[in-house]
């Protein structure tokens, strides 16, 4: 029997599609760094052993899946080659692996994450699915009908894939260390778009979508007139956000998400759309109404009257639409933004930007940026990004206590790297005290 080795394991997506392999009835490890990691816990779940990385952990019998982030200089995938394993990197693995179901890619610039994960619940409640979603959970059924999963454009890792349909929320310009330009990022969604076997679902009130030539019919959703499907009506309420949906300008239904903002009413659109065109009944649909979220998409916890919030925003756009959510779900507390830049080359190629969607909170902290081993990091400083928003301050690791003073306030903590260690140590103070 195949013992599956996945290099890299608490990666986000190598964690999913470990979870995926396991559950599916195949025998699976993998080695990693000895920091801990959020995707441990639901690995740790299925008691899938993760080993200290070290070239002994790779036997010539394994299959190796090898994570993204590691050059092949790694000691265990230079073992692995040595011995002959059937080797694999993730995205090349994946494209393989989905071929046995009616596949689902979801990719974007934004809201990747969070549509995977509303579309594998609404699935889910219905029918055996099969799903991969980018904040590190997996679940495989022996007998799925449907495989979702989280399409990265990065370095055009998605066009290893194949799938039946595409769900594109948008295209931005991000991860500047890779693309040139909003067109190089354009180009690859568009050859994404070329191997796509069944249909697109594209959001029409996105500017760039809306060029996407494709061989596969593509229907447009979103609020303006010209889409396929369009939201109207849109009213918050405590349960979440309610709208109407209408299907080329006729009445389909109403649906409530638990959630706030314009970009999860438009994720959730995606959502209806693709479950219409495979003939999913409304009701079935409805079920999104219970979605209990994905990790580091608004997470939150109640510490007497602040509101804390673990979020993954990391591009300017991400961020105002997290303050967006915060303000619509918390219309009576203020908005306290915390962040800490992900990489440098991101930083210098949004500098401006970042200032002003962070100027859309009421108070902002950040803290020292998070780089990557892949990039230089010049002369850019956090300073730079201080110099442009004016009422911000740097938050060092050891006086997060000067947030205490935001009550009737929500403290969201926003970043890419490991902003969560600021939050953990800001929650030990409120225990101190």
């Amino acid at each position: 029997m195949t013992t599956y080795h996945f290099i890299g394991i608490k990666g986000t997506g190598m964690s999913a599609l470990a979870q995926i392999l396991h559950d599916s009835g195949e025998t699976v490890q993998g080695s990693d760094i000895n920091k801990w990691f959020y995707t441990q816990m639901s690995l740790e779940e299925k008691e899938i052993p993760v080993f200290p990385f070290s070239e002994d952990n790779i036997k010539d019998h394994y299959t190796v899946i090898a994570g993204n982030a590691f050059s092949d200089d790694h000691p265990e995938i230079k073992a692995a080659k040595k011995l002959g394993c059937t080797y694999y990197r993730y995205h090349d693995f994946l494209g393989e692996w989905l071929k046995q179901y009616t596949s689902i890619a979801i990719t974007g610039a934004h809201g990747k994450t969070s549509t995977t994960g509303l579309l594998s619940h609404v699935l889910n409640e219905t029918f055996p699915v099969s799903y991969l979603i980018g904040d590190g959970t997996g679940s495989g059924t022996v007998d799925s009908q449907y495989f979702v999963f989280e399409a990265c454009e990065y370095r055009r890792h998605f066009l290893s894939y194949e799938p039946d349909y595409a769900i594109m929320t948008n295209i931005d310009f991000d991860h500047p260390d890779y693309f040139t330009s909003i067109d190089d990022v354009f180009q690859a969604f568009q050859s994404m778009a070329d191997r796509v076997k069944k249909g697109i679902i594209a959001c029409g009130d996105d500017e760039e979508l809306q060029q996407i030539q494709a061989k596969v019919p593509v229907v447009y959703y979103g609020f303006n007139e010209t889409n396929d499907f369009q939201a109207k009506n849109v009213t918050e309420t405590e349960a979440g956000t309610e709208f109407d949906v209408f299907v080329r300008n006729t009445y389909y239904d109403t649906f409530v998400i638990p959630t706030f903002g314009d970009h999860n009413v438009l994720n959730a659109l995606a959502v209806i759309a693709i479950c219409h065109y495979e003939d999913i009944k409304a009701e079935d649909i409805k079920k999104m109404h219970n979605f209990q979220g994905v990790k580091r998409r608004f997470t939150e916890k109640q510490v007497g009257g602040q509101i804390l919030v673990d979020d993954y925003a990391h591009h300017p756009r991400e961020i105002s639409a997290t303050i967006e959510s915060a303000r619509k779900k918390y219309p009576d507390k203020q908005v306290v933004a915390i962040f800490q830049p992900h990489t440098f080359t991101r930083t210098k190629t949004f500098l401006q930007e970042f200032a002003d969607s962070l100027n859309q909170a009421d108070h902002v902290f950040l803290c020292d940026i998070f780089g990557s081993a892949r990039e230089e990091t010049g002369t850019l400083t956090i300073d730079d990004l201080l110099r442009l928003t004016p009422d911000a301050r740097l938050l060092d690791l050891d006086e997060t206590e000067i947030l205490q003073q935001y009550q009737n306030s929500v403290l969201i903590f926003m970043g890419a790297g490991d902003i969560q260690k600021f939050q953990q140590a800001y929650e030990e103070q409120l225990k101190i005290k």
